[in-house]
């Protein structure tokens, strides 16, 4: 289970001392974190980031400060214990998935005077309850939504307070529903109350929070090995999916979308946050989940996200991040590409062939809309729209200026990133119109190979072997080795000329770093492993810069591109692989201590310190990593099933649960025992070792 898989202690934010955070997230509440008192206080969001300061607190009318709490954190739930005086509290807290937020409470007086306990709501936004509920709403301009609430107690009386008397126990549950005005009549939240005073006793409750929390994870692969360490990092990639797994239900997100994180960079003021923060449509994000998804059982987790993006599309076929009512920036991305991944697992689904027109759109609209200049490389105007600002090949060509503000200093480049994107883009659009034999698999594939040779024969230089964003004029190369290059590897770009330029990169000198890899490597002259511009903090000392930070989204396309490489070189890197895997492993937790969860947008790459603070932050991928290159598959289009793993250091492992054209794979090694491939429970190919095997299976078609 879920809970067992992933439980530890205290969980907070860094930047907030005292901070509590909590696992369970519902289809539109959720808190970013909670603060150490009763209830649900903190900075508490629906659909998107708002600050909701309290829903309810119990109040005990105790002067004395309260001891720092007890905590223990699971996914399905928080467990609190808090001594008030002579007052002690044990909590269970979570969120539903039908959006109520629920407090089991119980507490014990060991003082020799009674204490008064008082069920609390806010004033400003709450009225009075009546026959046991309070009840309001509050506008949000700023979404365009008006926010309900409904909250009761099992216990009605603690609105006026209840007397805890000397050596008492009083046990009560309160819950919290929130809706909104557009969709969520009163009566309807006030229904979600009705089981407070006679319905299941707290311990039930609980149960059927963890039970039901739990069932989600039923439809994603079960995986086990003799690495205690992979296997709670493989549930908890699993749990970011179901953490940030959102279903607004009011156009146009009425269906489900991943977000890209449930905390945030915003101010944490009470419903005033300022800044940029992740619970939206983010088309950056959206292919990394589609090809790790893909590895769950329910095809309609992509087929939404896909359904989602349609209002995202822009006139100039580029996709933009947006909130329900708001359009933002239209990132680069590889959606087109992770749609076509998706669709090898799960089949040919309408979804996806609905998706096409988008597809194309997106690939033709860039082409035409990012200004090109005399070949089919993208020139990258505003650094932040690869997702990689402050990459210091935009300075280059002006020495790296102490000011990188000063517009006069700053010159858009031809990108690498953009232009692989637009390749893999245009080859996954190419592969599904073949699929639905549509006539412009051509047009397609020839603009593939259009970008393909200006990456190869424009930005690759054989002189130091390595791939460069170039002038968008003169073509010159910025001679800035950026994480980028490593793209063109991982896009299947490259042939055994380029890998030596890419192995030399692969020392202290370069990329390998405490932390790899680096968003720039270490003999950059502005190379700064904690994120400042030559000391100087542009973003704030949390911000975003790419010029020596490391990123768990670059490292799954670089440890992506090492399995390429070595599995094409007959496994000659598979030591690389493995030290890079294993790497990337460590820094999900905090402090690398292997316990507790805590993956956050970026890392210093000198001393492996969080430098962000969002934790459980879903903009990388590495289910995929773990099923392609640990477990093996290779899979196309075709009939053919191949598996040929990379040796990482496991005696054992198994993944069993896998989803495949219909059918369900589970894949075995032991040391000794051999290497299996079963479907549908039967075992297929079999092998002493661990090495490749194949099975001829269904071939890719309507699902």
């Amino acid at each position: 289970m879920i809970d067992d898989a992933l439980a530890c202690g205290r969980r907070g934010l860094r930047t907030l001392p005292g901070s509590l955070l909590l696992g369970p997230t519902g289809a539109r509440l959720w808190a970013d974190y909670l603060e150490e008192r009763p209830g649900f206080v903190g900075a508490i969001d629906f659909i998107h980031k708002l600050n909701i300061p309290l829903l309810f607190t119990i109040e005990h009318g105790i002067g004395a400060p309260p001891e720092p709490a007890e905590a223990e954190w699971r996914p399905s739930h928080l467990t609190v214990r808090q001594r008030f005086g002579g007052l002690v509290l044990e909590e269970r807290k979570y969120v539903t998935w039908d959006d109520r937020a629920v407090s089991l409470q119980r507490w014990r007086n060991e003082d020799d005077t009674a204490a008064t306990l008082r069920l609390v709501s806010d004033p400003d936004w709450i009225g009075a309850a009546v026959d046991g509920v309070a009840t309001g709403e509050r506008a949000i301009p700023a979404r365009g939504f008006t926010i309900r609430a409904a909250i009761g107690a099992s216990d009605p009386a603690l609105w006026d307070g209840v007397t805890l008397a000397p050596g008492a126990t009083l046990a009560f549950t309160v819950v919290a529903a929130l809706g909104l005005a557009q969709t969520d009549p009163f009566e309807t939240l006030a229904a979600k109350l009705a089981d407070l005073a006679d319905g299941p006793a707290p311990a039930d409750r609980l149960a059927a929070q963890v039970a039901g929390y739990a069932a989600w994870f039923d439809g994603a692969p079960r995986f086990s090995s003799s690495s205690a360490l992979l296997d709670r990092t493989v549930a908890y990639r699993w749990f970011l999916y179901r953490h940030t797994l959102a279903v607004p239900g009011v156009a146009p997100f009425e269906g489900p979308l991943f977000y890209e994180g449930r905390s945030h960079k915003m101010t944490k003021t009470p419903w005033a946050p300022v800044g940029w923060e992740f619970s939206k449509l983010i088309p950056l994000s959206t292919p990394m989940h589609l090809i790790d998804t893909r590895w769950h059982a329910d095809a309609g987790l992509g087929a939404a996200a896909l359904r989602t993006l349609e209002s995202a599309q822009g006139p100039d076929g580029q996709l933009y991040s947006r909130t329900l009512n708001e359009i933002m920036h239209p990132y680069a991305n590889f959606t087109g590409w992770g749609a076509y991944q998706y669709a090898l697992v799960h089949g040919l689904t309408e979804a996806v062939a609905a998706a096409l027109p988008l597809l194309k759109r997106q690939v033709v609209g860039e082409r035409e809309n990012i200004a090109m200049a005399g070949d089919s490389l993208p020139v990258q105007v505003d650094h932040r729209l690869t997702g990689k600002e402050y990459q210091p090949s935009y300075w280059y060509f002006h020495g790296y200026p102490d000011d990188p503000l000063d517009k006069s200093t700053y010159t858009p480049v031809k990108r690498v990133d953009r232009a692989v994107y637009q390749y893999r883009n245009a080859r996954g659009v190419a592969a599904l119109c073949a699929l639905v034999g549509d006539d412009e698999e051509a047009r397609f594939t020839a603009l593939a190979e259009e970008v393909a040779a200006d990456i190869l024969t424009k930005q690759w230089d054989a002189a130091t072997g390595f791939f460069y964003d170039l002038h968008p004029e003169t073509d010159e190369k910025a001679m800035v080795r950026n994480v980028v290059g490593f793209y063109p590897y991982w896009a299947g770009l490259t042939g055994p000329e380029h890998v030596p330029g890419l192995l030399a990169t692969l020392t202290p000198e370069f990329f390998d770093t405490r932390l790899p890899f680096p968003s720039v490597s270490r003999d950059c002259p502005v190379h700064q492993p904690g994120g400042s511009w030559k000391g100087r903090f542009l973003k704030g000392r949390n911000g975003c810069m790419w010029d020596g930070p490391t990123w768990p989204y670059t490292n799954a396309i670089a440890i992506d591109a090492l399995g390429r490489l070595s599995r094409e070189a007959g496994h000659a890197h598979d030591d690389l692989f493995a030290k890079y895997f294993w790497k990337y492993v460590a820094l999900h937790f905090k402090d690398q201590d292997g316990r507790t969860p805590y993956l956050v947008e970026h890392y210093d790459s000198a001393s492996g310190e969080p430098i962000s603070d969002e934790p459980d932050y879903s903009h990388s991928y590495f289910i995929d990593l773990v099923v392609r290159w640990v477990a093996g598959l290779a899979i196309d289009t075709g009939a053919m099933l191949r598996l040929d793993p990379i040796d990482i250091g496991l005696d054992r492992f198994r993944i069993d649960n896998l989803p495949y054209r219909g059918r369900t794979l589970a894949v075995a090694y032991e040391k000794g025992a051999g290497f299996s491939l079963a479907v549908d429970g039967t075992i297929v190919a079999e092998r002493p070792d661990l090495g490749p095997l194949a099975w001829e299976g269904p071939a890719l078609g309507r699902a």
